[in-house]
C-alpha cells in the first residue's frame, strides 16, 4: 500500500471512529512526517515535459537520452533523471512506431543451414 493510499486509510480511520492521530499511524506503520507530506509542484516540469512530448512527436524512435541532447541544445538546462522521469510520466502521450518484422517464409532457402 502506498503513501497516499496509507493518508486514506488513516483519514478513514478517523472518522469511523475516535482513534487519534498517531495511533491510527502507529496501527497502519506510517510515519506522521509521512501523513503531513504535501508534494511540491514544479511549474518549469509542465514547460519541460510539453516540449519533450513535443520532440517526441517529431523523433518517435528517439528514447529519453536522445531528446534530453536536443534539450541542452536549444539551451534547456534540465538533469537527465528528471528528463528520463517526465518522458516516462508522459510515455502515454508518446506513440512509438511499431517495428515490423519481415516475413522470413518468402525465402527460397532455408534460414539456418546445419552442417
Amino acid at each position: 500500500m502506498g503513501p497516499t493510499a496509507q493518508r486514506a486509510a488513516v483519514a478513514m480511520m478517523r472518522e469511523r471512529t475516535a482513534i487519534s492521530e498517531r495511533r491510527a499511524c502507529a496501527l497502519l506503520g506510517l510515519s506522521r512526517s509521512v501523513l503531513h507530506y504535501e508534494a511540491r509542484v514544479r511549474p518549469a516540469d509542465a514547460a519541460l515535459q510539453a516540449r519533450l512530448v513535443e520532440l517526441a512527436q517529431e523523433r518517435r524512435r528517439f528514447g529519453y537520452r536522445r531528446l534530453h541532447a536536443l534539450l541542452r541544445r536549444e539551451g534547456i538546462e534540465a538533469n537527465h533523471k528528471r528528463v528520463h522521469r517526465l518522458y516516462l510520466r508522459a510515455c502515454w502521450v508518446i506513440s512509438r512506431r511499431e517495428e515490423t518484422r519481415k516475413d522470413r517464409h518468402d525465402l527460397d532457402r532455408p534460414i539456418h543451414t546445419h552442417a
